[in-house]
C-alpha cells in the first residue's frame, strides 16, 4: 500500500517562494545576432577564400593556422560538392571558425549557408538578386555582393527603402587577375579608389592579392582585403596570415 504523500508547507527545492519577485522579462538583454555578426565584420580586415581541401590540405590544417594568424573572415568556395555534402563540410567549418573566432560565410548558396548556420552567403552579379537571397535567410545573415564596376558599387545598399537588411559588405575586383576568376579581366586599383570614396557599405578589394602588391591597394584607400591562394596555398598559413595582417595593422596605424 502506498504512504500518503505528506503536505508540505516549503516550497520545493529550486521553486519560487510565494512573493518572491520573478525576473523582469523586459530587462533581459535579447541577444542581437545579425548586429553582433555586422559589428564583427566591419572590423575584420584579412578574409580568406578556400574550398574544402585548400592547397590539398584538409580544412582544418589551413584553417586553424590562418586564424592564429590573423584572418576574421572564412569563405567556404566550393563547386565540385553537391548541396548535402557541402552542407557536412560546412557545418565542420562552421564549428571550428565558431571556436576558434572567425565568421563563416558560403559562397553562392543561400539554403546551403542556412542549413549549416553560417554567418553569411556570398552571391556574385549572375547569382541569385540580394533581395531573394535575404528572403530566403532572413535578417541576421550576413550578404556579400561581388562588384566589377562603379554601377554596381552604387547599385550595392545596406538596407531596401522598408529598412530590410540588403546587403553587409561588398568585395571588389578582381585588382589583378586571378585563375580562379578565368575570363574576368582585372580592373587595378582604380575600382578600389571608386569605392573608398562611394561604397556605402564596407568593402574588401580581391584578386590575387599578396604581400608584395597589398601596399598597392591600401594606398588606394583599402581597409580590407580578400585573399585565396596567398594564405591556403602557402607552406605556413600562419606566418604568411600574420603577415598580411600586419601590413593591414600598419595602414590602419598610419
Amino acid at each position: 500500500m502506498l504512504a500518503r504523500a505528506k503536505r508540505h508547507d516549503t516550497p520545493a527545492r529550486g521553486a519560487p517562494r510565494v512573493g518572491a519577485r520573478l525576473p523582469d522579462c523586459e530587462s533581459m538583454t535579447v541577444r542581437d545576432i545579425g548586429s553582433e555578426r555586422r559589428a564583427r565584420l566591419a572590423a575584420a580586415r584579412l578574409y580568406l577564400v578556400c574550398d574544402a581541401n585548400p592547397g590539398g590540405r584538409s580544412l582544418p590544417d589551413v584553417l586553424h593556422p590562418a586564424i592564429a594568424g590573423g584572418v576574421q573572415v572564412v569563405q567556404l568556395r566550393e563547386k565540385q560538392l553537391g548541396d548535402e555534402e557541402l552542407v557536412a563540410v560546412a557545418n565542420a567549418a562552421r564549428a571550428l571558425c565558431e571556436r576558434l573566432g572567425a565568421l563563416l560565410i558560403v559562397n553562392d548558396r543561400p539554403l546551403v549557408a542556412r542549413e549549416a548556420g553560417a554567418d553569411g552567403v556570398h552571391v556574385g552579379q549572375d547569382d541569385m538578386p540580394v533581395a531573394d537571397v535575404r528572403e530566403l535567410v532572413g535578417p541576421d545573415m550576413l550578404i556579400g555582393l561581388s562588384t566589377h564596376a562603379p554601377s554596381e558599387i552604387d547599385a550595392a545598399v545596406a538596407h531596401a527603402s522598408d529598412r530590410t537588411p540588403l546587403v553587409d559588405y561588398v568585395g571588389v575586383g578582381p585588382v589583378h587577375e586571378t585563375p580562379t576568376k578565368r575570363g574576368r579581366p582585372a580592373v587595378g586599383v582604380e575600382l578600389v579608389r571608386y569605392a573608398t570614396a562611394h561604397s556605402s557599405v564596407p568593402f574588401f578589394a580581391i584578386g590575387g592579392l599578396d604581400a608584395r602588391n597589398v601596399g598597392d591597394v591600401l594606398a588606394a584607400g583599402a581597409e580590407r582585403i580578400v585573399v585565396l591562394r596567398a594564405i591556403a596555398y602557402a607552406d605556413e598559413p600562419e606566418a604568411a596570415a600574420r603577415e598580411l595582417s600586419e601590413l593591414l595593422g600598419g595602414a590602419r596605424d598610419e
